[in-house]
């Protein structure tokens, strides 16, 4: 077949065009695509750091906030409660929180970055019900004078002291879990966001 006479110009032109049209259209595709493979904004909300506001809290409440939809308590813990917390050793499963439910920088008895305030999940341990908070000291449905205050669970009867850590023989495994957080200030924290990396 003889080629004289053929324009190959319009030949590179019109190959031209249709790669860049195909190319377009590719592009279209794929932005959509690729866009469904991100979170979405609420998706994002539902894990995102909270910032709670403490000033308010008095010695002995407890505030309840929502992060990753779970409940998460802060409680202002009197000097008498965490007195009270070196006294309950010997009746808990896990007194010193060995096993791994704590951020690293959590330690000690109080189980808290400033001991006053208590941070933890708010879900017990065993199924997930949530505890109620019980700080009345010497509760007689929850052990008269052993009680020094803390959580009881209502589902399977669990009770955890004021620094989330579960008694002995209850149904619960393990002490509450103590979400990553960090203080911003005097009067406000961080839940999600671990210590120094506010």
């Amino acid at each position: 077949m003889s080629t004289d006479g053929v324009d190959n110009s319009k030949r590179r032109f019109l190959t031209a065009a249709t790669a860049a049209v195909g190319a377009v259209g590719a592009g279209f595709v794929a932005v959509p695509f690729l866009k469904s493979w991100q979170p979405s904004a609420k998706a994002l909300a539902a894990g995102a750091p909270v910032e709670v506001d403490i000033s308010k809290l008095q010695p002995g409440q407890l505030m309840r906030v929502l992060w990753r939809k779970k409940p998460v308590w802060i409680v202002h813990r009197t000097e008498q409660n965490l007195k009270d917390l070196e006294g309950l050793a010997g009746e808990l499963e896990d007194p010193n929180s060995e096993a791994q439910q704590q951020p690293a920088y959590i330690k000690g008895t109080a189980r808290a970055l400033k001991p006053k305030y208590f941070v933890a999940e708010g879900l017990c341990t065993h199924l997930g019900c949530s505890p109620t908070y019980r700080p009345e000291v010497g509760a007689a449905d929850l052990g008269g004078d052993d009680w020094k205050g803390g959580f009881f669970c209502p589902c399977h009867g669990s009770k955890f002291d004021l620094s989330g850590r579960v008694y002995a023989g209850v149904p619960a495994p393990t002490n509450l879990v103590i979400p990553p957080y960090t203080y911003v200030s005097d009067t406000r924290l961080i839940i999600g966001v671990d210590e120094g990396a506010a």
